[in-house]
């Protein structure tokens, strides 16, 4: 049966406290927190559920142009043509976001990086798509499957600019992962997402991330706004070694994006912090029960690292206890996974991580396991 043995914090407050008082509150009808080193989501709101991403999306086209010119497919250096077709559908013709590209001339890459980055260029996004798609159908299609390989399974692109689409969606989360591989392995061009403006074909644009200049240690990513989707944001800042980002859609206006961000990223790096519960071969006080072995007990370790990020508060509200199906039949190898550390927080999923035998047990000789088998039966259990 399952059994818990033991808590292995002692806690100060109580588990009825609201749990809503240790979440981050927000008007956003799509956000999630992430912090940069694990990975791990410290606050959700609708947060897998796809959304229409608007220009937030370019960061996955930036990421196809990235990894185009790691894999030697592109420079930076390169010259690439201005379609008709680009200069229509997202230069200046179009009345869209633009980098007021001119038709059928060409435009080095790395000025097409800064009009998609800093400007939100369409155009600069289609030329990119033409150029390595054939067509921005065809490159949309290779940013879905490229998208599926990362593991961003929310993630259908039907263009390169984010566009309004009814088949263009991606998660809050997943667009939060998405920039958390921009920044950890495209580090050598990172710096463009910082850059505050950029001047193109003698037009000054400045760069829409509200966070650039007003919060300390921001240097991207990525704004979006269409009438379906709202004013959102991917965000991300660096302060004292600790980096997160922060994704939202669904703002009512440019204003509230700007207070949004600030409130949202003050709140991801001020109210959330990484906890070191554990280091792999900690021994816990708990023991587990053996079945027909020369001991009666055997000590536990935790089998890995568990550290978590949590909001301040809730760490206040956090137990871990230790659980396993027992008692454990014998013999026991010292590493044999037997149970599993439990950490819950109110208001969040449950998270396990594995726990395994300290020691050997072996299991008892022939006439032990009789003398035992005959306990059990009078014991009746």
């Amino acid at each position: 049966m399952r059994a818990i043995l033991a808590s292995l914090l002692l806690l100060s407050t109580p588990i009825s406290a609201v749990v809503a008082q240790d979440q981050y509150q927000t008007e956003a009808t799509h956000a999630v927190i992430m912090d940069f080193d694990t990975g791990e989501i410290l606050f959700d709101r609708n947060g897998d559920v796809a959304m229409p991403p608007a220009s937030m999306s370019k960061l996955m086209t930036v990421l196809m142009t990235l990894e185009a010119i790691r894999d030697g497919q592109l420079s930076l250096d390169d010259e690439l043509p201005v379609s008709e077709n680009a200069w229509r559908r997202g230069g200046a013709a179009s009345g869209s976001s633009t980098m007021f590209l001119e038709v059928n001339s060409r435009a080095r890459v790395e000025d097409l990086l800064r009009g998609i980055i800093i400007q939100s260029g369409n155009d600069a996004c289609i030329v990119i798509a033409e150029a390595l798609g054939g067509s921005e159908e065809a490159f949309a299609e290779m940013m879905t499957d490229r998208a599926r390989e990362l593991g961003l399974e929310s993630a259908s692109f039907a263009n390169a600019t984010g566009w309004p689409h009814p088949d263009h969606r991606i998660s809050a989360a997943d667009l939060a992962e998405l920039a958390r591989i921009i920044i950890a392995d495209h580090p050598e061009l990172y710096s463009l997402w910082a850059e505050r403006e950029f001047t193109y074909n003698g037009i000054r644009q400045y760069n829409r991330n509200p966070l650039l200049g007003v919060f300390s240690g921001a240097d991207g990513l990525k704004t979006g706004h269409t009438e379906e989707s709202g004013y959102g944001l991917v965000g991300t800042a660096e302060r004292d070694g600790v980096r997160r980002i922060i994704v939202f859609n669904g703002m009512g206006s440019n204003t509230d994006r700007a207070n949004e961000a600030e409130r949202m990223m003050r709140a991801a790096i001020n109210d959330y912090a990484l906890y070191d519960l554990f280091d792999a071969g900690d021994a816990l006080e708990a023991q587990a029960e053996v079945f027909m072995g020369e001991a009666e007990t055997v000590r536990l370790e935790v089998a890995e690292d568990v550290q978590l990020a949590l909001h301040r508060r809730a760490r206040r509200n956090m137990t871990v206890s230790v659980a396993f199906d027992g008692p454990i039949p014998a013999p026991i190898s010292a590493g044999d996974e037997i149970g599993r550390v439990i950490v819950e927080v109110p208001g969040q999923e449950d998270r396990e991580f594995p726990v395994v035998a300290s020691e050997d047990v072996a299991q008892k000789g022939l006439m032990g396991r009789i003398g035992a088998a005959i306990a059990h039966m009078i014991r009746g259990n």
